[in-house]
């Protein structure tokens, strides 16, 4: 079979073809979720499935490459083609997608002198590797060799970051020395310098939007005179971030925006047809003139929900399709409400499951990129000079990124936000500091990718440099495994333990008859971590907008199940109680 780009369509074994395509990224979802998801796109009337190639989640350690398991993108791919439809692959290796660092390894921005998204060698020749690992599944599955693959993106929306043809000249002689022979395209806002500085002679350029489509469309058509018109995301909801609000978009007005697409002749991807969920530490975040993390739910406002289920924006997209193409006559059932059900928890000491204080010391906070650290949590430790005990002093730093909890002598004494801009605070007379700091994500748009975290500079204690700092990585994935697997010795109830205030360790059971759809409740808690049968469901946060976590039925079972949480401000429950809908927040207003 061929598809090419003709004059005026997409051209499927030279017949004219639509592409009807819905996002779903492969590292969002439980790999035993993926045929599911797939098939229910298909059912709205989509004949492609699009995904993003997340190089930090196949390589988060130089050289340590990982297509298995949630990382199969073979798997993903020939799930695709099982169920009769075509595949476009985005690999980057920028992907943006509100995902942590970009998509970038945290080891390849942390190189000297790396230069980023250019036409630097350091990077050049990392990014080869890269793209020709990912080309060596992608190259088999095309469609002229029997496979999926219609189409594979070169970079990502880099018009609106920069405007180096050499570079993208290298990707794309890259991507066909490696054997990908099906069309290649670029993406871009429809402005005219975006589409200027991010296109690439012989490479079909498309556009991102979400209204306005003929306006849009006109302005693609400007810098592309032939050839098909493509909105390849067309953004259907948004992302939430942390201390916001749950962001939607209108159903009738997605489906009119959709309607004038279609009836342009355009083709289309949704951006996203399923968002899916930023399980473990997986978030990004946004910065522009503020750090805003972004939330654990990649709900997206979809037509397929964090769960997979149809909302009243996948029908009425159906609806439009099928004024346009056939469309199966069989829709996704109703999911059936989740069950309610709880866990009494217990907490459990620091001993058996903190690591043990580092005695290393560093005249300065050395970052998480300099520890190497991957999890999201250092601790800080010095020693406070002898004047430091009997007068308050002020404390400054250069910036913490991302958040910290600060305690002398272990009593809390406050906290430092970056998204509140705080840096200084007043430390009461005691011998010894501990700083606690949290990576809430990294930057995943422009300038600030690759960024370091963690205590930035050496601070400053009434204007002196404070020196002698140790620094202890704490693991949050296997912190909450230690957790879970505690015994009885390690353990208290509540009422013996009282509240717990700080950082924190807790653990429950509960017991199900079969696995299904759980959504567990955060409202009561503070900020940190939940983990079920050692699966770390990501991050939750008492400022919301979500006060639930989704957990996929694919890592339950039936009988008896853990959880673990890790709660790094204060619970006011002792239950870990799970709901039987989601709670994503309010809307605007």
């Amino acid at each position: 079979m061929t598809f090419e780009i003709g004059e005026e369509h997409f051209l499927l074994d030279g017949a004219p073809h639509r592409v009807l395509s819905g996002a779903l990224h492969y590292f969002r979802v439980h790999p035993e979720q993926w045929a599911d998801r797939i098939h229910k796109a298909k059912l709205m009337g989509l004949n492609a499935i699009e995904t993003y190639v997340a190089w930090n989640a196949h390589e988060p350690r130089k050289g340590e490459w990982d297509a298995t398991g949630w990382n199969d993108l073979g798997r993903f791919l020939d799930l695709v083609a099982a169920e009769g439809m075509h595949a476009i692959v985005r690999p980057g290796p920028y992907i943006c997608a509100e995902w942590h660092n970009g998509g970038l390894p945290t080891w390849l921005t942390a190189m000297p002198g790396i230069g980023l998204r250019r036409s630097e060698p350091a990077y050049l020749a990392e990014v080869e590797t890269y793209l020709r690992r990912v080309y060596n599944i992608v190259v088999p599955r095309q469609i002229t060799h029997g496979g999926p693959v219609v189409l594979v993106q070169i970079e990502n929306e880099y018009g609106a970051y920069g405007n180096d043809t050499a570079y993208l000249e290298r990707l794309v002689e890259i991507t066909r020395d490696a054997g990908i022979a099906v069309p290649l395209t670029t993406i871009d806002q429809p402005t005219d310098h975006m589409l200027s500085d991010g296109s690439v002679a012989g490479v079909h350029l498309t556009g991102s939007f979400g209204s306005r489509a003929d306006e849009r469309l006109a302005t693609l058509r400007r810098h592309q005179p032939t050839g098909p018109l493509m909105c390849a995301e067309f953004w259907d909801g948004w992302f939430d971030w942390w201390g916001a609000f749950h962001h939607t978009t209108s159903v009738q007005d997605a489906a009119r925006e959709l309607d004038a697409l279609l009836a342009a002749g355009a083709s289309v991807n949704f951006y996203m047809v399923h968002g899916g969920t930023n399980y473990g530490l997986t978030n990004g975040a946004n910065h522009k003139g503020r750090y805003l993390p972004i939330a654990t739910s990649y709900d997206y406002d979809a037509p397929l929900d964090e769960a997979g289920n149809p909302t009243a924006k996948y029908f009425a997209f159906k609806e439009v399709i099928a004024k346009y193409a056939a469309v199966p006559a069989e829709s996704p059932v109703a999911a059936v409400p989740a069950p309610e059900l709880s866990a009494q928890l217990s907490v459990v000491t620091a001993d058996a499951w903190l690591p043990s204080p580092s005695t290393v010391a560093h005249a300065a906070p050395p970052s998480f990129d300099a520890l190497e650290h991957l999890s999201a949590l250092v601790s800080y430790e010095v020693e406070l000079p002898a004047a430091a005990a009997s007068a308050p002093r002020l404390l400054e730093f250069e910036e913490v990124r991302d958040h910290a909890w600060l305690s002398v002598d272990g009593i809390p004494i406050g906290t430092l936000s970056r998204t509140l801009h705080e840096t200084a605070i007043v430390v009461p007379p005691g011998r010894r500091l501990r700083v606690l700091v949290e990576e809430q994500g990294r930057v995943n748009y422009a300038e600030r990718i690759g960024e370091e975290k963690g205590i930035i500079g050496t601070p400053l204690l009434d204007g002196a440099p404070l020196e002698g700092w140790t620094a202890t990585p704490i693991d949050v994935a296997a912190a909450g495994v230690a957790i879970a697997d505690a015994g009885a010795a390690d353990a208290a109830p509540f009422a013996e333990a009282g509240l717990p205030a700080g950082l924190s360790g807790l653990r429950g059971e509960f017991h199900l008859d079969a696995p299904s759809d759980l959504y567990l409740d955060t409202s009561k808690w503070g900020k940190g971590y939940a983990l079920v049968n050692g699966f770390l469901l990501g991050r939750y946060w008492r400022s919301g907008p979500q006060h639930t976590l989704y957990v996929p039925r694919s890592v339950l079972r039936a009988g008896m199940n853990t959880i673990a949480v890790i709660e790094l401000e204060v619970t006011a429950s002792s239950v870990a109680s799970f709901v039987s809908a989601p709670v994503l927040g309010p809307l605007e207003e």
